[in-house]
C-alpha cells in the first residue's frame, strides 16, 4: 500500500487540480483529471520498482517516484495559459498553451506506459486505466490539435524519449522519475521550440530575450553532452584535458552558439546583450547590487569551509546556514521584479548557464578550478546531492526563475495580469524564498508537532503561510504594478495547498512549489 505522505501528497495535487478546473472547465479538463487518476495508480507501481531496483535507470532512491506532482505540472500550465490568452485575445498564444498541455500529457503518459511496461506481473487494472486515460487525451488531441500541432507534439515526446536514454544512463540516482519528467519534459520542449523558431526565422516573432533563453538552455546541455562522450575516451583530470575542455568550450561557444543566436535576433549578440545590460542607470545600480550579493554568497562559502577546517570533527552545514542562500536570491530577485523584469530574467540566464559550467568544470576536475569546486561545494550536500551531480543550488535558481520565465508577456496587455495573476512572477520568492525557508528554520527550531510520516511539522507550514501572507502584503506596497482585484481567498487557498505540498512531498521542493503556485496564481 503507499504510505501516509504519498497519499497526503497526491490528495493535495488532487486537490489542486479540481480547483484549476472548477475555474476553467473544458475539454481539456477531462484529460487532465483522467491523467492524474491513472498517474497515482502507476505511481505506486513505480515506487514498487525503486523498492525492488527493478526500474530500467537508476533513479534517487531516498524519495518516491513523484509522478502524480510531476504529472500534472505541464499540462496544468498549458492549459491556465490558454485560459490566460484566450480572455486577452492572442490566438497564437491560446494555440500555443493547448500544444503545451498536449505535450505535458502525453510525455507523463509515456512515463507511466513504461511503469507499466516492466511491472511484473502485468498490472491489469492499472493497464485498464492507463489505457482508458490514453484513449482520452489522444481522442480530444484528434479534435484539438491541427496537423501540425500534432507533428510538434510528437517531435517533443521524440526527444524526451532520446534524452532520457542518454541523460539517465550517464547520470544515475540525480532524479526520481517525476524530477526526470520535468526537467527532461522542459529541455524536450525547449530544444524543439529553438529547432521550430530557427527554422522559421524569417517570420520575425518573438523577443530577443526569449531566443536568448532557448539558445543558452539547448547550449550548455549539448555542450555538457560533447564533453561525457569525449571524456570517456580520455582522463578529464589532466592538465591537457582540461586546456582542452576550455578550447573546445571558446570553440563551441563562440564557432556554434553565438552564429546561432545571431541568426535569431538579426544582430551581433555580444553587442546586443552590452546594450542591453547597460541600457539604463536603473539596470546599472542593479548589476552593481547583485554583484555585491553574489561576493557575499561567495562569503558565506568560503567562511562555512574556514570553519570545517578548524573544527576535528567533520561539519556539514546546518538547515538554517543553507537557507541564508535563500535569503540571498529573495534579496536579489524582488528588486529585479520591481524595477526591471527584464533584466532580471536575462541576467537569471546568464547565471542559469554559469551555474551548469561550473557544475561541468567540478564533476569533471577541470583544472585549476574543479578539485577546489568539489571541496567548497561538498559542505552543502544533502540527501537529495545522491547522484554525480550536485542540482539543489540549480534548482534553486530554476525554482525562482521559471515564473519569470513562463509568465505570458505577450498575453498581459500592460506588462502584469489581473487579480492573483499578478503574483505570477513573485511565485518563486513566494514558495521558495519566503516559504520554503521559514517552513524550514521555524520548524527545525521551534516545531514540535510533526505531520504524520514526515520530518516536517505543523508549526512550520502555518509559520510558512503567514509568511506568505505577510510578503503579498509588502509586494502591494512596494510593487505599484500589481493589482489583486480582491482575490484574497483565492491566494490564501493557494499559498495553503502549496505549503501543505512542501509538508508532504519528497521531490525537489524548489522546483515543484513555485510551478505549482504559479499555477494557482494563473
Amino acid at each position: 500500500m503507499l504510505n501516509k505522505p504519498v497519499l497526503a501528497e497526491s490528495l493535495i495535487v488532487f486537490i489542486i487540480v479540481l480547483f484549476v478546473h472548477a475555474v476553467v472547465w473544458d475539454r481539456y479538463s477531462w484529460c487532465a483529471v483522467a491523467l492524474a487518476i491513472q498517474a497515482f495508480y502507476v505511481q505506486f507501481k513505480w515506487d514498487r520498482l525503486l523498492q525492488l531496483g527493478g526500474a530500467v535507470f537508476q533513479f534517487r532512491t531516498a524519495a518516491n517516484s513523484g509522478l502524480l506532482p510531476a504529472s500534472m505540472v505541464i499540462p496544468l500550465l498549458g492549459i491556465a495559459m490558454k485560459e490566460r490568452c484566450k480572455s486577452a485575445g492572442i490566438v497564437y498564444f491560446e494555440r500555443f498553451g493547448i500544444v503545451v498541455a498536449s505535450t505535458g500529457m502525453l510525455v507523463a503518459l509515456f512515463l507511466s506506459v513504461i511503469a507499466v511496461g516492466i511491472t511484473k506481473p502485468v498490472p491489469t487494472n492499472t493497464c485498464i486505466l492507463t489505457g482508458v486515460a490514453g484513449s482520452i487525451i489522444i481522442y480530444t488531441m484528434k479534435h484539438s490539435l491541427t496537423v501540425s500541432e500534432v507533428i510538434e507534439v510528437l517531435e517533443v515526446l521524440l526527444i524526451f524519449v532520446y534524452l532520457s536514454m542518454i541523460l539517465l544512463y550517464l547520470l544515475p540516482r540525480c532524479f526520481t522519475p517525476g524530477e526526470a519528467l520535468l526537467v527532461l519534459g522542459g529541455i524536450s520542449f525547449v530544444l524543439n521550440q529553438l529547432i521550430k523558431r530557427s527554422l522559421n526565422v524569417i517570420e520575425g516573432r518573438g523577443d530577443p530575450i526569449d531566443f536568448f533563453l532557448l539558445v543558452a538552455v539547448v547550449g550548455v546541455v549539448l555542450l555538457g553532452l560533447f564533453f561525457t562522450v569525449l571524456f570517456v575516451f580520455m582522463d578529464s583530470g589532466t592538465w591537457i584535458s582540461s586546456m582542452f575542455f576550455h578550447m573546445m568550450t571558446a570553440v563551441l561557444g563562440l564557432g556554434v552558439i553565438m552564429p546561432w543566436l545571431y541568426r535569431l535576433i538579426q544582430r551581433n549578440p555580444l553587442f546586443w546583450l552590452l546594450q542591453f545590460l547597460f541600457q539604463t542607470q536603473t539596470r546599472v545600480y542593479l548589476l552593481v547590487y547583485w554583484t555585491l550579493l553574489a561576493a557575499s554568497a561567495c562569503g558565506v562559502v568560503f567562511y562555512q569551509n574556514a570553519k570545517r577546517s578548524s573544527e576535528s570533527k567533520k561539519h556539514q552545514a546546518s538547515t538554517i546556514t543553507r537557507k541564508y542562500f535563500h535569503f540571498i536570491v529573495v534579496a536579489t530577485y524582488v528588486p529585479g521584479l520591481i524595477y526591471d523584469r527584464q533584466l532580471l530574467y536575462v541576467a537569471a540566464v546568464l547565471c542559469l548557464a554559469v551555474f551548469i559550467f561550473l557544475e561541468y568544470i567540478r564533476y569533471f576536475r577541470i583544472k585549476p578550478f574543479g578539485q577546489t569546486l568539489r571541496h567548497l561545494l561538498s559542505l552543502f550536500l544533502d540527501e537529495r546531492d545522491s547522484g554525480p551531480l550536485i542540482l539543489t543550488h540549480i534548482y534553486l535558481l530554476l525554482g525562482m526563475s521559471l515564473p519569470v520565465w513562463l509568465f505570458p508577456r505577450s498575453c498581459a496587455p500592460k506588462g502584469t495580469l489581473s487579480g492573483a495573476g499578478a503574483l505570477v512572477p513573485y511565485s518563486g520568492v513566494l514558495a521558495v524564498g519566503v516559504g520554503d525557508t521559514i517552513a524550514s528554520i521555524f520548524g527545525s527550531t521551534m516545531g514540535e508537532i510533526k505531520w504524520p510520516g514526515t520530518k516536517k511539522t505543523f508549526e512550520g507550514t502555518m509559520t510558512a503561510i503567514f509568511a506568505q501572507i505577510i510578503a503579498v502584503a509588502l509586494i502591494l506596497i512596494f510593487d505599484s504594478s500589481v493589482n489583486l482585484n480582491s482575490s484574497y481567498a483565492w491566494i490564501l487557498a493557494s499559498v495553503s495547498l502549496v505549503s501543505l505540498l512542501e509538508a508532504y512531498t519528497t521531490q525537489i521542493d524548489n522546483l515543484l512549489l513555485p510551478l505549482y503556485l504559479q499555477i494557482m496564481f494563473m
